[in-house]
């Protein structure tokens, strides 16, 4: 009953209609981000601003994939390893520990020569 005369009045003037808040009833510009010119050419699977952890997961994982491949390549040294990417020995060994961990019937080791 009160709230019935709140919605259409309000200090004894009518209330004018509620504008749509629904998005399609608003202008939305499409600018994209630093990855992509829009969101809807977006190559990404999902939106960097949904989780931004993601993306920083996917450089993390990307560059530990690259690691773990230039280690196999090369046969480099944690050290030299840790150079070359500017990470610590201790972010070498836990990219080469958690690839060997994720081999079938792999097995996590501390020894990075240790295939």
């Amino acid at each position: 009953m009160e709230t019935e005369k709140r919605e259409t009045a309000v200090h004894g003037k009518p209330r004018a209609p509620l504008q749509d808040s629904l998005p399609e009833a608003h202008h939305y510009q499409d600018d994209g981000c630093d990855l992509a010119p829009a969101c809807l050419r977006c190559p990404l699977p999902r939106c960097k601003y949904d989780d931004p952890g993601w993306r920083r997961r996917e450089i993390r994982d990307d560059r530990d994939r690259q690691i773990v491949l230039v280690e196999r390549r090369e046969s480099l040294t944690v050290p030299e390893l840790s150079s070359r990417f500017g990470v610590s020995q201790r972010t070498v060994f836990r990219a080469l520990q958690t690839a060997r961990a994720a081999r079938p019937g792999g097995t996590p080791t501390t020894d990075p020569h240790h295939p």
